[in-house]
């Protein structure tokens, strides 16, 4: 690609635009090189035109050697100074490094998008762990010896493993001994944050964040019911799904077949492989719980821990996307047991359950240092009873949010714009428009209510 194509990309991942050599310089190529590292134009303006400066070779070297003192370990970028529009601007080149993080003056950086931001504690942790091959749930807990372990949960993965054909293990075979072998313990008093987690006796001592913190709400500030989950995560997986069943609405349908069929709010084959995927996934070197919220019109569910250093949204949202587990060991047991494939086909498998029970796509986003996955409840669903023929003139040529929206005003009247946003997961400007939608298609079929909340929304 010419250079003049590069530049008028704009600003990238991969691409950032400088006037001047700055600090600002140092710290965007620490990110570069702890990301998938990129390009620094010096002498441009934010949109990519050149300043008209002048650059020797003395500046040149200059800027490489100033980036090499400040970096650690060091980061030498391939610097080349070249014409545009007949002015000069430097191109500095910087190359991923292998083993990172990179620093400068005490603080390390990573790309998010264009911007270049400040890599937390945990964040400098993984990226360590992740450039040496390292798993994070190898770490040894300090203070936890064999006694602590479950070995009669050992026995009933041994069980599971071998019943699902992903492993081979007989009645005869030593669970300690199976431990050893898949590197769940170095030795008696060398018990990995893995084993504990897995089999621990007790494994929110010390690791008091490895629960799962789920609640029903009516509104953000209303709790319907409430539970921290805890226990080995294998049994938090069983758990959680029984919390969420039991605060979802279920219809069921008479097919002719000898039971009824259940049509749950949400696919619970989906609901599984997400929950299951927050609890394997998730970063158990933060403090935060995995939170689960379950409105009348959505479930969130948020794990701690932002995505592998290598993979974006975008890419997680591919189904050939390649497999990077934050915590390998756990992922092992757990593909071992059945409950997770290895190749990341679980999103795939949300997508197309949610496609066939008729719901939207669910929505993937990284927030608050965490990713969160929100699944929508489909449009015509109330308290699991479909709703039929809503109100003449209501219910033709309304788009599904609109639909929703008249919903949730039907069941529970005088809530506000800003309470509606907050109860539908959208903003308070959607919530507007689609109260004018409703307003407008509702003609004499609109209950007055609606009629009222309309005009002084």
């Amino acid at each position: 690609m010419k250079l003049q194509e590069i530049l008028a990309a704009g600003e990238s991942e991969t691409l950032e635009f400088k006037e001047r050599f700055n600090t600002d310089v140092i710290e965007t190529a620490v990110a570069f090189a702890n990301t998938r590292g990129g390009f620094i134009v010096i002498g441009v303006n934010d949109g990519g035109l050149p300043t008209n400066q002048s650059f020797g070779d003395e500046i040149l070297r200059d800027y490489v050697n100033r980036i090499a003192n400040a970096t650690e370990p060091v980061v030498i970028p391939n610097a080349e100074r070249q014409k545009l529009r007949e002015a000069e601007i430097i191109m500095l080149q910087i190359s991923e490094v292998p083993l990172k993080p990179v620093s400068t003056r005490g603080r390390c950086f990573r790309r998010a998008g264009s911007t270049t931001r400040t890599m937390t504690p945990s964040e400098i942790a993984l990226m360590h762990h992740a450039s040496t091959g390292q798993s994070m749930d190898a770490l040894i807990v300090n203070g936890k010896t064999k006694d602590d372990l479950d070995l009669d949960a050992v026995r009933r993965y041994m069980q599971k493993a071998t019943d699902t054909g992903r492993r081979s293990f007989t009645e005869h075979d030593d669970p300690w001994h199976a431990l050893l072998k898949l590197e769940l313990v170095k030795s008696e008093t060398e018990i990995t944050r893995a084993a504990v987690l897995l089999f621990g006796k007790n494994p929110q001592s010390p690791l008091t964040q490895a629960v799962v913190h789920a609640g029903r709400l009516r509104q953000l500030t209303h709790i319907m019911d409430s539970r921290i989950i805890d226990g080995s995560i294998v049994e938090q997986v069983e758990e959680t799904i029984a919390f969420i069943k039991k605060n979802l609405h279920v219809r069921f349908e008479i097919t002719g077949a000898p039971e009824r069929k259940e049509i749950w709010d949400y696919p619970l084959i989906a609901l599984r492989e997400a929950v299951t995927n927050a609890i394997c996934h998730r970063d158990y070197g933060d403090t935060a719980d995995i939170q689960i919220k379950i409105f009348e019109q959505s479930l969130h569910i948020w794990s701690p821990g932002i995505l592998p250093f290598e993979i974006s949204i975008d890419d997680l949202l591919d189904s050939t996307h390649a497999s990077k587990p934050r915590n390998k060991l756990i992922a092992q047991i757990f593909f071992d047991m059945g409950m997770i494939e290895r190749y990341g086909g679980g999103i795939q498998r949300i997508f197309d359950q949610c496609k066939m029970a008729g719901l939207p796509k669910p929505e993937f986003d990284q927030t608050q240092g965490g990713l969160r996955v929100q699944f929508q409840s489909p449009p015509q669903a109330i308290g699991g009873v479909v709703t039929e023929g809503v109100t003449e003139g209501v219910t033709e040529g309304v788009t599904e949010g609109v639909m929703r929206l008249y919903q949730l005003i039907s069941k529970e009247p005088g809530q506000r714009v800003p309470s509606l946003a907050e109860n539908m997961g959208t903003s308070p400007k959607n919530i507007e428009r689609w109260l004018k939608q409703l307003k407008d298609e509702g003609k004499s079929g609109l209950p007055r209510f609606l009629r009222n909340l309309a005009k002084d929304r």
